[in-house]
């Protein structure tokens, strides 16, 4: 299926305004998704026997900084059987850069099963929320580390349990 039939069957199956931009100038077309609607999505393209994207290969969460105020969750799809991939992208303003208020974006573990870990190092590295996440806790870092490392506005530790750190 080409990406405007891709488009087209998202819009019959989940609903107007379900797709929010397409980005097709660059080797693979990029549909930006509502956010509140990635599960359902998600879950039409792995089980319809037209598309059967069976594979999510990744699953990305970026900052895109704190002038911009914005945070996206990427997500590279595959279906094997049909050789073809999708890349799906949700985004959401967030302009509160402290710890205790994350962006907050849906889980696709119920979906793909593979977005556990993926949905863990985004909440580790990048500070997003995934609700509905079974067991959403840090994957790299230590549990008592302090910040995102990979937000744009991070400022290293000097020292960590005593240990000095660059």
């Amino acid at each position: 299926m080409t990406v405007d039939e891709i488009k087209a069957l998202l819009i019959a199956k989940v609903g107007e305004g379900v797709v929010i931009a397409e980005e097709t100038p660059g080797l693979q077309s990029v549909l930006t998704i509502q956010p509140d609607k990635i599960v359902d999505v998600m879950r039409e393209l792995r089980d319809n026997p037209l598309t059967y994207f069976d594979f999510l290969a990744c699953l990305s969460g970026i900052d895109h900084g704190p002038e911009i105020g914005k945070f996206s969750v990427v997500y590279n799809l595959t279906s094997i059987p049909y050789q073809t991939q999708l890349t799906l992208k949700v985004m959401k303003d967030h302009t509160d850069r402290s710890f205790e208020n994350l962006p907050v974006f849906l889980s696709v573990n119920e979906v793909y099963r593979t977005a556990d870990w993926h949905e863990r190092e985004a909440y580790d590295l990048v500070g997003i929320y995934f609700e509905g996440h079974p067991d959403l806790r840090r994957i790299l870092l230590p549990d008592d580390w302090e910040g995102f490392p990979l937000r744009k506005d991070y400022k290293n530790a000097e020292y960590y349990k005593g240990i000095k750190i660059d």
